[in-house]
């Protein structure tokens, strides 16, 4: 359980998340699964890596159990917890390939949408469940999966799209069965790394240079509303008619 780094092969490292039931992550997860991923992109040795996860679900999102308990203060560290591993993906030194499997909701959308490729399995679905929560974000990473119009709808809704569909358009590299994912996700990684490193290390900096919306930022500015609605009571109001098992 947590956050493991491994070297399948020469120039790839696979950063692992397992949190079970559902890989719902606490704050102290964000943050390991932030460190582990620069740690993987300093190392000179590696030159891809695979964001991968145990489990039946790629991803979703924090805590909820743990923001009820710890009120504000949890709230904040989750925040930060987020911020900190969105930005770990997207500022990753060597390219980052997300494999996903099952669902990738919430922060899942956060961490896929800011690799720079990403291979699905055939039951995966993209969402973001936020209004259902009591909660906001990731619009930002949500963007860079599908059209603007398509991201606000499945916004508004909390409706998921499949690995096929975001493949259609676009931002999905390959759909495979499940149990082909993680060789698919090592497939491309392996090309990838074959590259030269310090060239590869070169275009990863210059392509984040060009992109138009600093994603960072813009996530940050998402995160101000999600506070918004929890200091005016709008998130408990929502988040209590949640109930089963917590993510979001």
């Amino acid at each position: 359980m947590g956050v493991s780094t491994s070297c399948p092969e020469k120039g790839v490292a696979v950063v692992t998340v397992d949190f079970p039931p559902v890989n719902a992550l606490p704050v102290s997860g964000w943050f390991s699964l932030a460190d582990a991923v620069r740690s993987a992109g300093r190392d000179r040795g590696v030159r891809c890596v695979v964001l991968a996860a145990e489990g039946r679900g790629f991803n979703a999102g924090v805590d909820i159990k743990e923001i009820r308990a710890g009120g504000g203060r949890a709230l904040i560290g989750a925040n930060r917890g987020c911020a900190e591993a969105f930005a770990a993906v997207y500022e990753c030194e060597v390219p980052v390939v997300a494999a996903v499997q099952g669902f990738c909701l919430g922060g899942g959308i956060g961490l896929a949408g800011n690799a720079d490729a990403v291979v699905a399995s055939e039951d995966a679905v993209f969402g973001l469940p936020e209004l259902e929560r009591g909660a906001l974000g990731a619009a930002t990473h949500l963007a860079r999966l599908v059209p603007p119009h398509l991201m606000r709808t499945l916004y508004y809704t909390s409706r998921t799209a499949t690995a096929a569909e975001l493949r259609a358009h676009g931002s999905v590299w390959r759909v495979v069965p499940a149990d082909g994912l993680r060789p698919a996700a090592l497939e491309l990684a392996r090309e990838i790394a074959a590259k030269d490193g310090e060239l590869l290390r070169l275009a990863k900096e210059a392509i984040n240079g060009i992109d138009p919306v600093d994603v960072r930022r813009s996530y940050r500015f998402e995160q101000g509303f999600t506070f918004e609605a929890q200091t005016g009571g709008v998130a408990d109001r929502v988040r209590n008619t949640f109930g089963g098992e917590a993510h979001g």
